[in-house]
């Protein structure tokens, strides 16, 4: 990134100015990446755990998967799922805080003892199945968060810091050179002026 700047003292506070400003932002900019890796493999590990757990579950039911050929699946859906928002490192994830299950009314003198239990274990089942998708969402969010801080971190360290350093060196550098001819000229002309006087 070529850095636009003049050779003069105006230029060389601008450029000094966002020097600093990227110098003192650096160190906050890293904790946030670091803090955002952090939760990532959290949130990675939480995912794992979830969907080891949903696959226990189901696979510790499966046994019963001829009882499951009578049940009624119409009998459950989901009304409506509340959530709140929470900042990991600075960024807004949703959390999931209840799944609210619609359950039709059905006979208990019609249907078999064990529909209780199979509604109460659907319910389960959803609920974990959408943390799971939550806990999803919130890694990527996290994940692409992550990404873009990673981003500008590389590019104040690589590209801007370097860049303003270089463009105040040399504004600096032509400055001095500058001062240096005037002076030079100055003892000349001094010098010219005392021989001819």
């Amino acid at each position: 990134m070529a850095i636009k700047f003049q050779y003069n003292k105006t230029s060389l506070q601008g450029i000094e100015k966002q020097l600093k400003m990227r110098l003192r932002a650096l160190p906050t900019i890293k904790n946030k990446e670091s803090a955002l890796r952090i939760e990532v493999k959290k949130a990675k590990d939480e995912a794992k755990e979830l969907e080891q757990k949903l696959e226990a579950h189901i696979s510790s039911y499966e046994k019963m998967a001829a009882l499951w050929n009578e049940f009624e699946a119409s009998l459950i859906s989901i009304q409506d799922v509340k959530l709140s928002y929470r900042k990991i490192a600075g960024i807004r994830v949703p959390m999931l805080d209840e799944v609210i299950f619609e359950t039709k009314p059905f006979s208990l003198f019609n249907s078999p003892k064990w529909y209780l239990d199979g509604i109460q274990l659907l319910h389960s089942l959803a609920k974990m199945g959408i943390e799971y998708e939550f806990c999803i969402m919130k890694i990527n969010m996290l994940e692409y968060a992550r990404k873009k801080t990673t981003q500008k971190v590389n590019l104040f360290e690589k590209v801007q810091i370097p860049g303003f350093e270089d463009a105040v060196r040399k504004i600096k550098r032509f400055m001095e050179d500058e001062e240096n001819l005037s002076k030079s000229s100055q003892k000349i002309m001094k010098s010219k002026q005392a021989s001819h006087g």
